[in-house]
């Protein structure tokens, strides 16, 4: 518990903490389904808080699918459905390095995105009805109404001095302690990345990372001819540091990519002591960690959770995030504080494009310092929370027996396991015909692996979606056919990893 009852933790509203309370209280089995939770008034009065505080927080726990409102009776801990869908197991990717090759499958993914007439479950991009959009833009005209010489001007690397103290002063939730100037200011997070791949690596070199993993990053290592090494992920831990540890041992890692919080598409976040010990494990072999936090902000309850380089004590750790997932996609702001590499980072910016536009620094930055963000950062989370359990839901009505999905604790894409005969290529073909993209699974491989799953973009979900998504099951019915899963090249608690003939 962050505070005690009755009094304001300064990161989060009271009603918030007293859902992630309930939540907490509810998963450890102290409520089971279908046990009455105490009366709104006998909760206001054991946690000291007001009844409006407490229905506020049985509102947030009703969004999120946890609890139930019966007429004339109370609230209730809803009922887990009888064949409720379990997650899918840790990933078992190729074990050995690979070249990548995934550009001709997500350009033909992202051209599909641009049709207007399709139903976008195979984005991972907000919903714009969840963007803050006008308020930025207002802001943006009175910044360039200003007429300021500057504002016309290159804002060379660094960046903004303004957006920078701001991304300084907001990493402090997160644990990290930055600086203005530890902070250089780039093109959206994928651009972060790329600099800190080329201030690290050459082509040729190997790369460590998560797998499964935003297709983004896998072409951004495509592009500079660098190789992936896929360590399997577990889709509530992450990475596994087991299987880190071994891959270290018998390859030459020049470098190791994660996302720390809500992984695209698994929807993992590494936890607190697993952070730490990543960090260790490479700071021992002085290998950096290329960190991207995007989904940070975008958490459903409890406390912001922190990142991976708030334990860096050598500058290996290269954190990268941007507004792209919480403010405005189109503005391409992102930020990265990479370490003892910031010298070579800036000098990339500078020959790659110059500098990131200026009149979107200042406005972000003045949004920022606004006060607006929080206030917004709570209405989308919410949002978030109450469309993936919606979908979710909805998946296990419609789809057949056997698919699996993921439960992340934020972000907004679904991981969907589908029966081993689905093959996800010929199910996003099908989708398209009945108006749907969806993302399939071998995208987000460098070896092309996860043919049998797909990632779905809860932002986009709605009542109307429904019939679509149930269309979507009918065809994955009709592709099933069950056949004995293979082999782990890696299992938990395997005192060796089985490498493959």
């Amino acid at each position: 518990m962050a505070s005690e009852p009755g009094v304001r933790n300064q990161r989060q509203w009271l009603y918030e903490e007293l859902a992630a309370r309930m939540a907490s209280m509810i998963e450890k089995g102290t409520y089971r389904p279908g046990d009455r939770l105490p009366s709104v008034r006998q909760l206001s009065k054991q946690q000291e808080v007001s009844i409006s505080t407490v229905l506020q927080a049985y509102y947030l726990l009703e969004d999120r699918g946890l609890i139930e409102a019966r007429p004339q009776s109370g609230y209730y801990v809803c009922a887990r459905p009888t064949g409720a869908l379990l997650e899918p197991e840790i990933s078992s990717p190729e074990p050995d390095p690979s070249d990548v090759s995934v550009q001709e499958l997500v350009l033909m993914v992202l051209r599909d995105t641009l049709k207007p007439n399709l139903l976008q479950f195979g984005t991972a991009i907000p919903h714009p009805d969840l963007l803050a959009t006008a308020k930025i833009n207002r802001i943006l005209a009175s910044i360039a109404r200003e007429n300021r010489l500057e504002h016309a001007m290159y804002a060379f690397p660094p960046g903004c001095e303004d957006l920078r103290t701001a991304v300084a002063q907001r990493a402090v939730s997160a644990g990290c302690s930055l600086a203005p100037n530890d902070v250089v200011v780039t093109s959206g997070a994928d651009e972060a990345m790329h600099l800190c791949l080329r201030a690290i690596c050459r082509p040729g070199d190997t790369v460590a990372i998560e797998s499964p993993l935003y297709f983004g990053f896998l072409q951004i290592l495509e592009a500079l001819g660098l190789r992936a090494l896929e360590i399997p992920t577990h889709p509530r831990t992450g990475i596994s540091l087991e299987a880190l540890r071994f891959a270290l041992d018998h390859n030459p890692v020049r470098a190791c990519m994660v996302i720390s919080n809500f992984n695209n598409p698994l929807g993992s976040r590494i936890p607190d002591d697993n952070q730490r010990e990543l960090v260790e494990m490479l700071a021992r072999r002085e290998i950096p960690l290329i960190e991207n936090d995007s989904f940070g902000e975008l958490y459903f309850s409890g406390d912001r959770p922190g990142v991976a380089k708030s334990y860096d004590r050598k500058g290996l750790v290269l954190l990268c995030s941007s507004y792209s997932e919480t403010l405005a996609p189109g503005f391409r702001i992102g930020w990265t504080a990479p370490g003892r590499f910031k010298a070579d980072v800036e000098w990339y910016k500078l020959t790659t494009n110059v500098a990131t536009p200026t009149l979107p620094q200042l406005a972000i930055a003045r949004f920022l310092g606004s006060g607006s963000y929080d206030h917004h950062l709570r209405r989308i989370r919410r949002a978030y929370a109450q469309r993936m359990a919606e979908m979710s839901r909805a998946i296990e009505r419609h789809f057949p027996a056997g698919v699996r999905v993921t439960r992340p604790d934020g972000g907004h894409v679904l991981w969907v396991q589908l029966p081993e005969a689905v093959d996800s290529l010929e199910l996003y073909r099908l989708a398209l015909r009945i108006g749907v993209t969806l993302a399939p699974g071998n995208i987000f491989s460098a070896t092309e692996q996860y043919r049998n799953f797909i990632r779905l973009n809860a932002a986009f979900w709605s009542p109307e979606a429904e019939p679509a998504l149930q269309q979507l099951g009918d065809i994955v019915a009709r592709l099933a056919r069950w056949r004995p899963t293979s082999r782990r090249w890696w299992s938990p608690g395997a005192r060796s990893i089985r490498r493959r003939s």
